[in-house]
C-alpha cells in the first residue's frame, strides 16, 4: 500500500501525461458505479484500508472487500491505487 503523499505525488505525474482523454474515460466509468461503490471508491482514493472504509461507512471488512473488487472490474483497473488515480482522474478525489 503506498502512503497518501507518494499516491498523491504518482497520481499528479500521471494526471499530466494523460491529460483530458483519461479524465473523460475515469468519468464515464464512475458514472456507472452505484453510490455505495461510489462511496467505497472515494474512500480508497483517500488511501483508507478496508478497515477505515468499514468504520467509516458502518459496513463490515468483508463487504468492503467484495465492493473493492466490483471496483477492480467496473472501473477496469487491477489495484487500489489504480482505482484511486480513477478517482482523481474523474476529478472526485
Amino acid at each position: 500500500m503506498l502512503s497518501p503523499s507518494v499516491a498523491r505525488t504518482l497520481i499528479d505525474r500521471l494526471r499530466q501525461q494523460g491529460g483530458h482523454d483519461r479524465g473523460r474515460e475515469a468519468g464515464r466509468l464512475v458514472a456507472a458505479l452505484t453510490e455505495r461503490e461510489h462511496d467505497v471508491a472515494l474512500a480508497v482514493g483517500r488511501g483508507l484500508s478496508n478497515a477505515e472504509i468499514a468504520a467509516e461507512l458502518h459496513l463490515s471488512v468483508t463487504t468492503v472487500k467484495g465492493y473493492v473488487t466490483t471496483l477492480f472490474e467496473k472501473l477496469q483497473v487491477t489495484n487500489r491505487t489504480q482505482i484511486a488515480i480513477r478517482v482523481h482522474d474523474a476529478s472526485l478525489g
